[in-house]
Formats: C-alpha cells, structure tokens, sequence
C-alpha cells in the first residue's frame, strides 16, 4: 500500500526513482539488521549498560534503543555515531553499519526515508488515496491489504501491520515533532472495509487530532487546490533541512534537490491554505461520523 504521493512534473533531478513495495514501503526486519542489533546489544552489556544508560548517553528513547537491539528499526546515522564513541570507538560499530540492508523487495528510497522520518522536527503529508499508515486503524490496513494484487499471504499481513503499528508509536514518542496531515475527504467517503471500519476509523482520526504535536485537516471533495499533481510528504530534519517523497503505484522518489523541495513546500503551504481549518475539519469528520 503506498504511503505517498506519485511522481511530480520536474522533480526527476535530486531523486532516487526505484521500484517501490506493494504494501506501502514498510521497514522489515532482515539478518542484517538482527546481527547488528544483537552486536550493539553485546557491546553495551560489556560496557556495563543498561538500554535505559545507552539511550541517555546517545539521546534517543530507551524504546529505539531496544527496536535497533532486536532486530525491527534500521538504526539512525546518527544513534551509530553516538554509538560508536560510548561503546568504545574502535570503529566496527560505524563499519557493522555499513552492511545493514532490508528483506529483499523493500524499495531503498523508503530505507532512506525511514531513517529520517525517525528524527525528524517536522514531517508534513498529503494524501488522496489512502488514509495515511501513520494515522490507519488495523480494521483498516487490512482491509487494503486483503485487496493487494498479487494477493498477500497470512504471515505477510501479520509483518505488514506489526511495523506499520510500531511506526505509528512516532506519534507519542515523538512529542515534539510537528506531524501535519491533509487528507481528501473523498477518502472517508469511499468507506474502506465497510461502515463499521469508517466509524472506527474517523474515531481514531479525532483521537489523534488531539495530540498537541498532530495537526489534520480535510481538503473538501469539491475544491480546486494546488495538490493536484498527487500525494506528497515532507520532512525537517534536525538539520533544518528538508526532503520530500512521492510514491507512485510501482516507483518512488526520494527528493533531495532543494529547488524541488521548494516547490512541494509551497504546494503544501496553499493546501494548508485550502483545506478546511482545523476546527472545521474535526467538525466535519463528527459530522460524517454520525451519519454512517
């Protein structure tokens, strides 16, 4: 299931354009990242650690020291680095990194992705043909995945939903980043699983909508907006800089060019414009909650 935006005119340069996964991207465990996860584990027990001491010396969650040890989260750039100096600096940790990789068919672009969505200040999201994986219930990501073709076996739904849920945990953990949703209300109207799957769904949307770190907004059904070209998602780095993607039915773009960086960034800015304010959007998700 995509997760994002298709290709935008002009945006070929600065981006990565590779196959992309049927499912949405998820990250999977692989034995490359269950080897490096049981090599940190084994370094900080020899230094005498905790996973709670780790994560303060590294400044990341006890929760993302524990997903890098068992194998589930591809580790950020910079966790390796901290890493690496607490645990002894000899340089394997860093080196141990550079063989890390996914289960094959996982497309790169979303490894990339993935890695800084995890750290991001700020990660903004247009979609119009799926409710976002961050903001699904699991009614209704398996509805979606029970309509993938090639058809999905058992274990491979069980896989998708545990990461896509994990993931999902950044909207807590991650408190102080700015997450900003606009979705096409059409979205909501297609009743995706059934009435009952859109009734939980719009409930668990409004529960979301009540972090403070969480914004979503509806972009009406008849409004001409800028988002014309298709999804996008954008986000800030702890770098201050800003990357996008857009994701087609079998490709994706990891955008790094700024110039076309720019351009999704001022769509999305007019779409923000466009959609219905925040209290609006919560007002009318009510509204179309009671008439189902």
């Amino acid at each position: 299931m995509a997760e994002d935006g298709v290709g935008v005119e002009g945006a070929d340069e600065g981006a990565d354009r590779v196959p992309g996964p049927s499912c949405g991207g998820e990250p999977q465990s692989s034995d490359s990242l269950r080897t490096f996860g049981a090599f940190v584990q084994a370094l900080r027990e020899h230094a005498g650690l905790s996973r709670a001491e780790l994560a303060d010396l590294v400044r990341f969650s006890k929760h993302t020291i524990a997903s890098v040890e068992q194998g589930r989260r591809m580790p950020d750039l910079s966790l390796v680095e901290r890493a690496e100096e607490v645990l002894g600096n000899t340089g394997a940790l860093r080196k141990a990194a550079e063989h890390l990789s996914r289960q094959q068919g996982l497309a790169s672009w979303f490894r990339q992705w993935a890695r800084l969505e995890a750290v991001a200040l700020a990660l903004y999201t247009y979609e119009c043909r799926l409710i976002p994986g961050l903001l699904q219930t699991e009614a209704y990501a398996r509805a979606l995945y029970g309509n993938q073709l090639p058809p999905m076996n058992d274990a491979q739904i069980e896989s998708q939903w545990a990461v896509r849920a994990q993931r999902q945990r950044l909207l807590s953990e991650r408190d102080n980043t700015a997450f900003s949703f606009i979705i096409d209300e059409h979205l909501f109207l297609r009743r995706t699983g059934g009435t009952e799957v859109t009734r939980k769904l719009i409930d668990h949307v409004l529960a979301v909508a009540e972090l403070r770190n969480v914004e979503i907004q509806v972009m009406p059904l008849a409004r001409e907006h800028a988002g014309m070209a298709g999804p996008v998602q954008l986000l800030e780095t702890p770098e201050n800089r800003w990357f996008a993607y857009c994701e087609g039915q079998e490709s994706g773009q990891f955008i790094a060019d700024p110039k076309v960086v720019s351009v999704l960034h001022m769509r999305y800015a007019r779409m923000r414009s466009q959609a219905l304010t925040l209290e609006d959007s919560l007002s009318l998700l009510q509204r179309m909650r009671g008439e189902l």
